[in-house]
């Protein structure tokens, strides 16, 4: 259990109401992933062939992903024959170390790229991932940071995204740049960086379009407002953000790999990760796509937007079978 015991110690270093969050909002994932494996370990004493089958089925069944499963069942037999690991429970830990060491391939990874001067957020993704709301909960976590904000309504298309931005606008505090509904959003991006310029604004946030009449039209568009966006600020937008559906499974690994195709997809945020027991599918998005998820929503609340950090994902996961741990430490 040294895994866990190391986890414990990078996590107590964190907040506890981060920590809270995590555990809270991957109760479901939890209780559906990590139960079937604990089932698994009491029905396998040993490592053999047959209990890595039936771990690959309940790590696909969790959404993980095909090749996921298979690079992760390749480097636990490994790990297994390295280490000479020959009970069931004695895997667990590896099981949960392999699976931050997938999440997290580099240092402060989640971090956005904020700038000194003004940082522009792009934000796409299909209607009903809950774009817009994620827009308005980051544009309250950066008021929450003392920074100021400017939102610029550019989902011209969908009925009631401009007005769905405004009422965040409202209940936030944060100026949003509008036009007509139907007018073109790269004319809306224009207006919003002399807006944000004039006021000096510290982060633009830039909502767009989920759908339009195809999709090549929809990747049109969106190329067109980066265009505008990177002529007004060269060096901008400074991350293109991917807002995706936990609870839509590999329907939501499908968008991210036909957006990060036709647009610079820097990092992913992964809304309803706490409404959803398949909460694998941030591993599919990370190893498949090589694509770091920087946020995560957790619950319906403003402040339940967390940077995502890999190891609290894992310990979110595990936290049942770490307390396990512990209480069995206490007795020794």
């Amino acid at each position: 259990m040294s895994f866990f015991k190391k986890l414990k110690e990078k996590i107590t270093t964190q907040t506890d109401s981060v920590t809270t969050k995590f555990k809270d909002g991957l109760t479901k994932t939890r209780d559906s992933f990590v139960g079937q494996m604990n089932e698994l370990v009491k029905n396998y004493r040993s490592v053999d062939e047959e209990f890595f089958e039936e771990l690959e089925d309940i790590l696909i069944s969790a959404d993980v992903g095909v090749h996921t499963v298979m690079d992760l069942i390749d480097e636990l037999k490994d790990e297994a024959r390295r280490r000479n690991i020959k009970d069931a429970k004695d895997i667990q830990p590896v099981i949960s170390e392999k699976l931050a060491e997938m999440l997290q391939k580099s240092e402060n990874e989640s971090a956005l790229n904020m700038q000194e001067t003004m940082t522009v957020i792009l934000f796409v993704g299909v209607n009903g991932v809950g774009k817009t709301t994620t827009i308005g909960k980051m544009a309250h976590r950066f008021k929450q940071e003392g920074k100021s904000v400017v939102m610029a309504a550019g989902d011209t298309f969908r009925a009631g995204a401009i007005e769905q931005l405004e009422v965040w606008g409202e209940r936030v505090g944060v100026d949003v740049i509008k036009q007509q509904a139907g007018s073109d959003p790269a004319a809306v991006m224009f207006d919003a960086i002399q807006a944000a310029k004039s006021r000096k604004a510290d982060v633009l946030l830039c909502d767009t379009a989920g759908r339009l009449q195809n999709k090549v039209n929809l990747m049109n568009e969106l190329e067109k407002v980066k265009r505008v966006i990177s002529r007004e600020i060269p060096d901008a937008p400074h991350e293109v953000l991917l807002v995706l559906d936990a609870t839509t499974g590999q329907n939501a690994m499908s968008q991210a790999k036909t957006f990060s195709k036709t647009t610079d997809v820097s990092g992913i945020v992964l809304t309803k990760l706490d409404g959803t027991a398949k909460g694998g599918i941030v591993l599919a998005i990370r190893n498949e796509l090589d694509i770091p998820v920087k946020f995560v929503g957790l619950g319906e609340g403003m402040d339940d937007l967390q940077e995502f950090e890999a190891d609290q994902y894992v310990h979110g996961l595990f936290a049942d079978v770490l307390q396990e741990a512990e209480e069995l430490a206490e007795e020794d």
